[in-house]
């Protein structure tokens, strides 16, 4: 599933590829129709991410709100398009540039009231703004362990699977600590990791937690296997332990016992 890096990273392309410009909108899957003729022809005028949310305003306070889930993926192509190919939720055509979104877990269009009902049930987003002070308050009222609270997003909003294997490492905490048990050094470090973690990853549109010093390579060099520290890792890079990849949230997580202080 796409994280919240990916969301703010696509807003920031399709918004230079796209705000400004009346749209030709369609669905050739058919699932969007009804609502791409309700925003076919307007001009877009901004996207806008908040969280794994991504919202395309159109002019009349007409929005596409855009949830890719796990398997939502956006291809684009210069103008003028081949013909679809596979299940095209919605394809917006431009002069220069086609969009094609398929697989998303949700697609349709709202009003301002509506997205804002979206947005007020999110944790601070902190690629748009959030504050460190709402995190805490969300944390340390909590009674769930802290490797849960990472992927409620209502809590934080923006981060998955991925990233909360790689702050939890790099930070040394063990995923099962009860939120409330943070100490504020703890919490501190966390929230130092997890916001230079996401503005990396939103700098190269993909998640990267390694530092060029450590791969020893340039960060735009890296391949997949690369860019992580623990996850998707069966030895520790740091002590040479093994890695577990255990349930945590009904999500596995990766993480080092020894490193992260887990207990056996």
């Amino acid at each position: 599933m796409p994280e919240g890096h990916k969301t703010h990273f696509l807003a920031a392309e399709h918004g230079r590829q796209f705000a400004g410009l009346s749209l030709k909108v369609t669905s050739p899957q058919g699932r969007f129709s009804a609502d791409a003729r309700k925003v076919n022809g307007r001009i877009l005028e901004s996207v806008i991410a908040a969280g794994k949310h991504l919202f395309y305003e159109f002019e009349g306070d007409r929005i596409v709100h855009v949830h890719l889930g796990r398997y939502g993926s956006f291809v684009s192509e210069p103008s003028p398009p081949a013909a679809p190919r596979g299940q095209v939720r919605m394809r917006v055509i431009a002069p220069e540039a086609t969009l094609d979104l398929r697989g998303p877990t949700q697609c349709r269009v709202i009003d301002s009231d509506t997205r804002l009902s979206i947005t007020n049930k999110l944790g601070p987003d902190p690629l748009a703004g959030g504050k460190k002070a709402e995190f805490w308050a969300n944390v340390s009222a909590s009674g769930k362990p802290i490797g849960g609270l990472l992927l409620d997003q209502s809590v934080i909003a923006g981060i998955g699977n991925i990233l909360r294997a790689e702050i939890l490492f790099e930070t040394r905490i063990d995923p099962t600590r009860i939120g409330n048990e943070l100490t504020s050094e703890e919490f501190t470090r966390l929230w130092k990791s997890l916001t230079k973690m996401m503005k990396v990853s939103l700098k190269h549109g993909r998640i990267i937690s390694v530092t060029a010093s450590e791969a020893g390579k340039p960060l735009t060099k890296l391949s997949d296997k690369e860019r992580f520290r623990v996850y998707g890792k069966s030895e520790c890079p740091r002590c040479g332990g093994r890695v577990t990849n255990e349930p945590v949230a009904s999500r596995k997580l990766y993480a080092c016992p020894n490193c992260q202080g887990m207990n056996p």
